[in-house]
C-alpha cells in the first residue's frame, strides 16, 4: 500500500474531505518528492503535487519513477499555488479542509484562510495529528531505509575511532563523522551532530567546541539520513583511562539500557519501557540523573512517536522504530547516554538496528 493510499484510509476515517499539506516532510511521505516550496493537495481518491518552474521536471520523475503516477498529478500553475489550489476544491466540490497545524505559521494560515474562503472553502486543523499518527508505523520499505541509514551510521562510529587523537577538537570529531557519512552517501545528517566531551558531557544536547577533547567521557549523538530516513545513535568512549567511578557510572547506563531492549515486547506500554531503564539508574544511586525519556520514534523526522516516556500510555505496535538512549547526566562533572534503534518486526518480534560495540571504549 502506497502511502497517500494509507492517508485516504485515515481520511475516510476522520471524515476529512482534503488536505493541504505544506511541511516538506509530508510532502514527501505522500509524493515522494523532496522540496520545501510547494504544496500537496490531498483529496479523497486524488492527489495534486503542486510544483514551480523550478521543481517541475524534478517533480514528474520522481513522482513517475516511485509508481505514483495513477495517484498523483504534478502541476506548474499558472497563478498562486494557493489560489489553484482553491480552484481545485471548488471544482472537486470540497467545501472543507484540513491543514498542518503544527506547520503553518499564524500569518500563512489566515492566508490560507482568507483564499480559500474565496471559494466556499473552510478550513479547519487536524492535518498534523493525521500524518504522525499514520507515519508512526513503518512498513517494510521504511524500515529497510531507516537499517540503511543506521548500516552507515556504525560504519561512521567504526572510522571515528580510529580518527580520535588528544589533539582532535569535539567540533573536529563532529564534523569528520558527519564528512565521512556526506562521502559515503547520507543525503544530509539526521540531526544537529553532538561531541562533547569531559565536563561538557553532562550537557544531553551539548554543542561541539573548537577546543581539544578534555579527558573523561566523550559522547557523539549522531545519525545518517538515507533516501529521506533517518537513524539516531549515541556511543560514550573515554578520553584517556577510566577511574572507578565512570566504571560504575557507565556499566549502569549500560546495564538499563540493555535491559530495557531485552524487556521489549509487542503490547508493552511505552510507560513501562521507560520504568525499566529508569529502576536501574534510580536503584544505582543516580535518582535524579536521567532527566529525559527513554526514547523516541524515528522515521523521516528524527523525533516522531511514539515515545518511551513516562507520560506515554500507548503501546508498542508492529512497524513502530524507537530510540533506547538512557543516560546519567551529573552538571559540571561529566556524563554518559548509550543509544540504539530498535523495531517491532511484522511477527511482532524485537530487533536492534544498531551494531556498533556498547562495551566501555578507552582512547588516547
Amino acid at each position: 500500500m502506497t502511502h497517500i493510499e494509507r492517508i485516504w484510509e485515515r481520511m475516510n476515517k476522520e471524515g476529512a474531505e482534503a488536505i493541504l499539506v505544506s511541511s516538506a516532510i509530508n510532502q514527501f511521505y505522500v509524493g515522494n518528492f523532496d522540496y520545501t516550496d510547494g504544496y500537496v493537495l490531498v483529496l479523497r481518491d486524488k492527489g495534486y503535487l503542486l510544483a514551480d518552474f523550478r521543481y517541475i521536471e524534478a517533480a514528474k520523475a520522481a513522482v513517475a519513477e516511485s509508481g505514483l503516477g495513477e495517484f498523483i498529478d504534478v502541476v506548474m500553475p499558472d497563478t498562486s499555488m494557493l489560489r489553484y489550489a482553491a480552484g481545485l476544491l471548488e471544482k472537486h466540490g470540497v467545501k472543507t479542509v484540513l491543514y498542518e497545524e503544527r506547520e503553518l505559521t499564524c500569518a500563512v494560515r489566515d492566508r490560507v484562510a482568507e483564499i480559500f474562503d474565496a471559494v466556499g472553502v473552510e478550513i479547519k486543523s487536524g492535518a498534523s495529528a493525521i500524518f504522525a499518527d499514520t507515519r508512526r508505523v513503518k512498513d517494510a520499505d521504511e524500515i529497510a531505509k531507516i537499517c540503511r541509514a543506521q548500516a552507515l551510521t556504525d560504519a561512521a562510529f567504526e572510522h571515528i575511532l580510529g580518527y580520535i587523537n588528544p589533539d582532535r577538537t569535539e567540533l573536529d570529531v563532529a564534523l569528520e563523522l558527519e564528512f565521512f557519512m556526506r562521502v559515503h552517501g547520507s543525503q544530509g545528517t539526521a540531526f544537529e551532530t553532538i561531541a562533547v566531551s569531559g565536563s561538557a558531557s553532562s550537557r544531553p544536547h551539548g554543542v561541539p567546541r573548537p577546543v581539544k577533547l578534555e579527558k573523561g567521557f566523550l559522547t557523539m549523538d549522531f545519525g545518517a539520513k538515507m533516501d529521506g530516513y533517518c537513524s539516531d545513535m549515541t556511543r560514550t568512549v573515554v578520553i584517556g583511562k577510566a577511574d572507578d567511578e565512570m566504571k560504575r557510572l557507565y556499566n549502569t547506563v549500560l546495564e538499563a539500557q540493555t535491559t530495557a531492549i531485552a524487556s521489549l515486547y509487542e503490547g508493552m506500554t511505552c510507560s513501562d519501557a521507560d520504568k525499566v531503564a529508569r529502576d536501574i539508574i534510580d536503584n544505582a544511586g543516580y535518582k535524579g540523573y536521567f532527566g529525559h525519556s527513554l526514547g523516541h520514534g524515528v522515521g523521516l523526522f528524527i523525533h516522531e512517536e511514539p515515545r518511551f516516556a513516562a507520560t506515554a500510555g500507548e503501546k508498542l505496535e508492529r512497524g513502530h522504530v524507537v530510540t533506547v538512549e538512557p543516560g546519567i547526566y551529573i552538571e559540571g562533572k561529566y556524563g554518559c547516554r548509550i543509544e540504539d534503534m530498535i523495531a517491532v518486526q511484522d511477527d511482532g518480534s524485537i530487533i536492534d538496528l544498531t551494531h556498533s560495540p556498547k562495551d566501555l571504549i578507552e582512547l588516547c
